[in-house]
């Protein structure tokens, strides 16, 4: 990790024909970033960028192994599109893989990694697409998206940090 730490940005890349990598270090204990991640009160406050003129109608997530997640987008039900699939993996502090179920076979599957060193977080989140031509629809908007989300994650956790 060395001269990576502190540094605050959001690394997008695409590390092969089918797969893409964001990374990021938050100035914040793994617990809490993992919190952030897995406890749909606190997703709610950062997953949808600010910048995007839709916002989040629900999110509910059942993070365990064999769970599942659905989390609605839009102004009402009628217009609504919604993101779901099923954790593969849940690795408490660790670790969590879910599917992207909503592109049927055109959906990625999703690792995302946290490892704490002297109070921060490295978190490393990868996407898995089943073909070239998936991840090429998806990189435009990661490219945008995810530096947003990121940022809008970091002042979040400086606010639970503060109410420990």
């Amino acid at each position: 990790m060395g001269n990576r730490i502190g540094d605050g940005r959001t690394a997008v890349e695409r590390k092969s024909e089918r797969e893409l990598t964001v990374t990021r270090i938050f100035n914040a204990p793994v617990r809490l970033v993992f919190d952030a991640w897995t406890k749909p009160e606190l997703f709610k406050l950062w997953w949808a960028p600010k910048s995007s003129p839709v916002p989040m109608l629900s999110c509910e997530m059942d993070v365990r192994t064999g769970g599942s997640y659905r989390i609605v987008f839009g102004h009402d039900a009628a217009n609504s599109r919604a993101f779901f699939g099923k954790y593969l993996e849940v690795s408490p502090l660790a670790r969590l893989v879910w599917t992207n179920d909503e592109g049927g076979d055109e959906g990625a599957v999703t690792t995302v990694t946290f490892e704490e060193e002297d109070g921060r977080t490295q978190l490393v989140l990868k996407e898995l697409y089943p073909s070239k031509e998936a991840l090429d629809q998806s990189f435009v908007g990661m490219e945008d998206a995810a530096p947003e989300q990121f940022g809008q994650l970091d002042e979040l956790l400086v606010t639970l940090g503060r109410g420990e």
